[in-house]
């Protein structure tokens, strides 16, 4: 396997904040787009989350695996645990032309003292992907964390198997960091090497003119 990282050379210079530092804080907030509206995430989405989520495609790289109603009631459950704790703010993603579910996605990981935080447990039903509501969905939850939460970098990480999803977190023009290897145990016994990206505070403008300019272009579906 190849690792590949992002070189010191390649790093901008140390730099100190240009403002005061006001607390971060996460609450659950309603984020809406052109084509996609983002709910906080309550048992109340289970039903509709089940006719989407039992779909053994969407979780073929996630460490365990959701197959079964009661397991994406666990799933949710523990997303709301862990909103409790305040390192996770979860929501249900909702596609605007037929006002149905279509997926879910939350922050993680956050960690309010350094100002950044992760977005992922992402999946999006069969019949919403390759289209704008993924797109979409991580624009407006990029947009709230660095214009309206103040981070300073918002991460990502998956599988170092899931080319397709590495070649998607470097169009919407997150950088590729590095390696974790031997980072997660699968339920299945394989050890994952998670693959991490990252978008800091100085890239956001670029990186949301070219996220507004592709969602600005008519929408052409894509070969399955």
């Amino acid at each position: 396997m190849t690792v590949t990282s992002t070189n010191s050379a390649d790093l901008p210079a140390p730099r100190f904040l240009d403002k005061p530092l006001t607390p971060l804080i996460i609450e659950p907030v309603m984020l809406e787009g052109q084509y996609v509206r983002l709910e906080p995430l309550t048992l109340a989405h289970h039903a509709a989350l089940c006719s989407v989520a039992l779909d053994e495609a969407l979780w073929r790289w996630i460490p365990t695996p959701v197959t079964t109603a009661d397991e994406l009631r666990q799933y949710i459950d523990l997303a709301l645990r862990l909103q409790s704790d305040g390192t996770a703010l979860p929501f249900v993603t909702i596609s605007k032309a037929d006002n149905r579910v279509a997926g879910s996605s939350r922050y993680l990981n956050i960690d309010k003292s350094n100002r950044h935080l992760e977005i992922g447990s992402t999946f999006v039903g069969k019949a919403w992907q390759r289209t704008q509501i993924n797109t979409e969905a991580k624009y407006l939850m990029l947009r709230h964390a660095f214009e309206q939460l103040g981070c300073i970098r918002v991460e990502f990480k998956t599988d170092s198997l899931n080319e397709r999803s590495q070649k998607a977190l470097a169009r919407i023009g997150a950088v590729r960091e590095g390696i974790f290897r031997n980072h997660m145990l699968c339920s299945n016994g394989r050890i994952r090497h998670s693959v991490y990206f990252s978008i800091t505070d100085s890239e956001w403008p670029t990186v949301r003119r070219e996220l507004e300019a592709k969602l600005a272009r008519p929408f052409v579906p894509t070969a399955r």
